[in-house]
């Protein structure tokens, strides 16, 4: 018997029995759902992390006090051993004063960023159309906008008068401009909106830039911090981000370490003193996120494992009852010159065609399952190639291990007894 008429046999025999058939399938396809679904969507949070956090990409990174969330236990700079820590700064503020001195006298061939959050509950109106109190105020200078990784897609970016003499001029966001102004952001260009009843014109629309953790980066509004510090400043204690890029990432260990020994002198620390403040890499957010997937990765794994075992617990027993079903058809194809082999290799291909059936209906669903959450994060459509392929091998593993102890049986069966078998 020829390979080609084995498997047409197998496939037959499959098709023969829908209810059966359709039941272990549904089990095997629930199992790589989970395992493809998940890591779909584990995909697109890793592609929408290292588009948000990574906008300055490898050549920027961010300075910021200790109480600020840290990312690597503490920055990228590790402590030198025998310093010790002041405790009554530690944690404190970076100041208005300290940052704009830090901006002075960084010489380093590098563009620096002030950055000052302010209210997340602003409410921005037009005429009769306000939004709800969900408006995040940011705080910035000059190059706030790029080194944020924000673009224009019209008017223009805050520039440095705007900055000093804080005068009320701002940029919004796309959802702002969708909002007030429709699909046409240069109409939104000098006009005059008003952010928790204050009038501010309009200098700038931003792109679209999507969601981070939820979080949606169209609904902002990027003014000087010398304005979010007197209209919008909720916590007296915030504290000052300072942000530097340089143009090559060859430089990058320079830079920091120039940074480093500039702002100590300004944070007012002693040679003996450990830094009270961290510096933390651009990408380095992204890696210590993508590390902690990795648990989300591994949970995946094993409920689709879990699944699969029980999908192939189910899958041998119904071998098993196809194999008494089928043994006066068993005894009659050993009687006209059937060997074991050719049993063996039925069952087993019987076997294997269910789990692969399973897989590529639970590989489909689970791409799509997981792209609902692609669609949530506003990125591109995610195939997880290396899991799908893993889900079809796995699934193949699934059918033998469950066919291989039916099909033994099956190619056993004495052909007399089994052509008397009633």
């Amino acid at each position: 018997m020829r390979v080609t008429d084995t498997l047409s046999l197998a496939y037959r025999t499959v098709r023969s029995n829908p209810t059966r058939t359709g039941i272990t399938v549904a089990i095997i396809a629930f199992g790589i759902m989970a395992l493809v679904g998940i890591n779909t969507a584990i995909d697109a949070m890793k592609q929408k992390f290292t588009e948000s956090f990574s906008a300055m990409g490898a050549n920027g990174f961010t300075i910021h006090n200790k109480k600020w969330f840290q990312f690597n236990n503490g920055g990228v700079k590790s402590q030198r051993k025998g310093l010790k820590e002041r405790k009554s700064n530690a944690n404190a503020p970076i100041t208005k004063l300290q940052a704009e001195t830090f901006k002075d006298r960084y010489v380093y061939p590098a563009a620096v960023s002030l950055g000052y959050t302010g209210a997340t509950d602003a409410v921005v109106s037009l005429g009769d159309h306000k939004t709800n109190p969900n408006v995040r105020v940011l705080g910035g200078d000059e190059n706030y906008v790029d080194l944020n990784g924000y673009s224009l897609a019209a008017g223009r970016n805050l520039n440095l008068l705007d900055v000093q003499s804080g005068r009320n001029v701002a940029i919004i966001g796309s959802t702002l401009a969708g909002r007030f102004f429709g699909k046409n952001p240069e109409m939104a260009i000098d006009k005059v909106v008003n952010i928790n009843n204050l009038p501010f014109r309009v200098v700038g629309v931003l792109e679209s830039k999507g969601s981070t953790l939820g979080m949606n980066n169209d609904n902002v509004v990027i003014t000087s911090y010398n304005n979010v510090r007197r209209f919008f400043n909720a916590n007296p204690n915030a504290s000052f981000n300072i942000q530097v890029k340089v143009a090559d990432v060859k430089l990058i260990d320079g830079a920091i370490d120039q940074a480093e020994g500039v702002f100590r002198p300004i944070r007012g620390m002693e040679v003996t003193e450990a830094d009270n403040f961290n510096i933390d890499k651009s990408d380095s957010i992204v890696q210590i996120l993508l590390r902690n997937l990795s648990v989300i990765t591994i949970a995946a794994l094993a409920i689709g494992i879990i699944t699969l075992l029980g999908a192939a617990v189910g899958l041998m027993n119904i071998m098993l009852v196809a194999v008494t079903e089928r043994t006066k058809e068993i005894g009659l194809v050993k009687a006209i010159g059937g060997r074991r082999r050719n049993i063996r290799h039925q069952f087993l291909l019987e076997s294997v065609l269910i789990s692969l059936i399973g897989a590529g209906f639970g590989i489909v669903l689970g791409v799509l399952v997981g792209n609902l959450f692609s669609m949530f994060l506003s990125t591109g459509f995610v195939v997880p190639w290396a899991w799908v392929l893993a889900g079809a091998l796995l699934c193949s593993g699934v059918g033998l291990l469950a066919g291989l102890y039916p099909a033994r049986k099956a190619g056993r069966l004495n052909p007399i007894e089994a052509l008397r078998y009633e």
